[in-house]
């Protein structure tokens, strides 16, 4: 059964509403809630003092109507009353502010007091529900990822350090703190990165982020513990949430939950959603080792650039589809009910202010009825034979200080390499070789901007392309060692050996320049690039393209070396989206890799799940695929064969 539903608020409505709530979920074929989310003043609103009979009644009352619970713990918003009393469990932030209650996310996760509240909430959610009929899963907290650079995290912080490095000298080495004077005689002088007078240590800032990281990963155990403690059937997840400011490696995470758990809404009004769609779900599916579960996105609305984009009718159903093709465990959004106030009182809602005749209503009740119908189990989850690289401490260290340039962006990196094989019509997982150095069976793997890679990663790249594999790399891979420092000998120093070459020379460029490449043998066109050139020798690896211009004119831009069974191809540019496109697919159709539809339309999207084709027409013409008319904006499902155009492996 595929889960349809989301964020339920009762404790926003009176009473009198939640019976139209049920009855309306019933119409649509909702089957889960997520309930209590924000509800922590509800459910204590003085010290010590619990109102658990309006959840009493709301769980009931969805029991009744056939519809399960996703129960929340509310600890992503503590009370006023906890803050006026635990000010120190406010956070602070990098220029020593500390904030004051208001909004959510008003917590330190290193303050003793919040975690000592937060496991006595969630311990007596525990006691009271573990068994109610309705409870499918817990919800602990909501989007972690709060920052605080407070005292208390400053001891825990500590406590951290000495566990990684063991002793004041391992840390002083991996620092580098003999520059700039920073080395340090006890472990009292370090704190968390705050406002200092230049650049900080980027060493330091990077193990902050890991520390904090752990330390939320920490909150969610205590609370995940206590919930399993209560009923061990009972599944604990917690939803996933990216962006920059996100301190959390969800690869490593995705070990802690039983299943993998992600928020998502896509900030592009054109087709850039569609490709956001696609990425976002590769990439829970690879944290969840296959299976996952869409716990929110938005139903009919996309923000974009600080506006409200509404989405065209049939949008919802394909991007709540393209989840599920990719994977998930079914389609939840936030939220149910469009709020009459709060901070949020406009956002996206399956049940808008102006009710449920409306479009978006009307649409989720056709996309309640097909997924009820579609027969997918977890097992049943789309291959590929082409993977990314993720590794969110290498985001983490190219958003540091002292890069040579200040437009290098890892999320874009690893998004256009994902895009480039959507586009090429390839479906694509990844894999995280700052977690594990599994490579899995794939014939071709795409390395955007893997920064800090350890010697045993990298000799599990090595094997993969000494064993028959296709490895592409892009220029600030190989860079650094975990701990951010340099490896000397020429960039990329990871990797020269298997790429057969090496760069003597960085040559960031303005970001307008465009830089023309000569045409590539394997890719057949011309390729232009933007933004970053480098000063390759080769070494032993033959040159694909040139430079054709520029400071560089002349010179490698894209080397090819066989090593062993295999080929590593190395990218020392910034191709622009056409580019990379045209050389990937190429790279791709020499590495044996074919689509898992050939010849398909531009604006139509393939996923095979299991038995089940999945075709998008994410255009505004009609499409035709084998003996299928596909409508604009259209989602078709079929048996994994249509006529005319088998399925192949891709």
């Amino acid at each position: 059964m595929l889960f349809f539903g989301g964020d339920y608020n009762p404790e926003q409505w009176p009473e009198e509403v939640w019976a139209e709530d049920v009855a309306l979920m019933r119409q649509a074929g909702v089957n889960i809630a997520t309930v209590g989310v924000f509800a922590w003043s509800d459910l204590e609103p003085e010290p010590g003092r619990y109102e658990f009979g309006w959840l009493d009644r709301v769980l009931d009352l969805l029991h009744a109507g056939g519809i399960r619970v996703a129960l929340a713990t509310p600890t992503a918003s503590p009370p006023p009353w906890f803050s006026l009393a635990h000010p120190e469990a406010l956070p602070v932030t990098a220029d020593g502010v500390r904030l004051t209650h208001g909004s959510r996310d008003t917590y330190c996760v290193s303050a003793p007091a919040y975690r000592a509240a937060a496991r006595d909430i969630a311990g007596r959610l525990a006691q009271r529900y573990a068994h109610h009929p309705a409870l499918a899963m817990w919800h602990v907290h909501n989007e972690y990822g709060t920052d605080c650079r407070c005292d208390a995290t400053a001891t825990a912080f500590r406590l951290w350090l000495q566990k990684k490095h063991g002793d004041l000298s391992v840390l002083n080495e991996a620092w580098t703190t003999s520059f700039w004077s920073q080395r340090y005689s006890d472990w009292a002088q370090i704190t968390p990165p705050r406002a200092t007078q230049y650049m900080p240590n980027p060493a330091h800032v990077l193990d902050f982020r890991r520390f904090l990281s752990d330390e939320l990963l920490d909150g969610f155990i205590e609370q995940r513990d206590l919930l399993r403690a209560a009923n061990p059937d009972v599944p604990v997840t917690t939803n996933f949430v990216q962006g920059g400011w996100v301190s959390v490696d969800h690869a490593r995470w995705a070990e802690e939950v039983d299943i993998v758990a992600v928020d998502h809404y896509p900030d592009d009004a054109g087709t850039g959603a569609e490709e956001q769609t696609a990425f976002a779900a590769d990439l829970a599916r690879g944290w969840g080792g296959g299976s996952w579960l869409l716990m929110e996105t938005g139903p009919n609305l996309i923000y974009t650039a600080g506006r409200m984009h509404s989405k065209e009718p049939g949008r919802l159903t394909r991007h709540s589809l393209g989840y599920v093709a990719r994977g998930s465990g079914g389609a939840m959004y936030f939220q149910w009910r469009q709020p009459r106030g709060g901070a949020e009182l406009f956002h996206s809602a399956l049940v808008p202010h102006a009710g449920p005749d409306t479009p978006v209503f009307r649409e989720a009740i056709a996309l309640g009825r097909t997924l009820r119908n579609l027969e997918v189990t977890e097992t049943e989850q789309p291959t590929a034979s082409v993977a990314v690289t993720w590794d969110a401490p290498s985001w983490w260290a190219l958003q540091g200080p002292g890069l040579p340039a200040g437009d290098i962006d890892y999320l874009a990196a690893v998004r256009q390499a994902h895009r480039a094989l959507y586009r090429a019509k390839l479906q694509a997982d990844f894999v995280f070789p700052g977690v594990s150095t599994d490579l899995g069976d794939y014939r071709m793997i795409v390395m955007p901007h893997l920064y800090l890679v350890s010697d045993e990663a990298a000799a599990a790249f090595r094997d993969y392309v000494a064993a028959g594999g296709t490895l592409v790399v892009t220029y600030l891979s190989g860079i650094a060692e975990p701990d951010s420092r340099i490896r000397l000998g020429g960039y990329p120093g990871a990797f020269r050996e298997v790429l057969g070459m090496r760069v003597v020379e960085w040559h960031p460029q303005a970001p307008e320049t465009v830089i023309n490449l000569s045409a590539a043998s394997s890719a057949g066109t011309a390729l232009t690039a933007e933004r970053w050139i480098e000063r390759v020798e080769t070494a032993g690896a033959e040159t694909i393209s040139l430079y054709a211009d520029g400071p560089l004119a002349g010179a490698p831009a894209i080397t090819r070396n066989r090593y062993g069974a295999g080929t590593a191809w190395y990218l020392s540019t910034a191709l622009t989206d056409d580019s990379l496109q045209a050389l990937l697919h190429q790279v791709a159709v020499d590495a044996g890799i074919e689509p898992v539809l050939p010849d398909l339309p531009s604006d139509v999207e393939a996923v095979r799940r299991g038995d089940l084709l999945f075709l998008f027409n994410h255009g505004t013409e009609p499409a035709t695929v084998g003996d299928l008319l596909l409508p604009p904006g259209g989602t078709r499902i079929r048996s994994a064969h249509v006529e005319g155009a088998p399925v192949g492996r891709g």
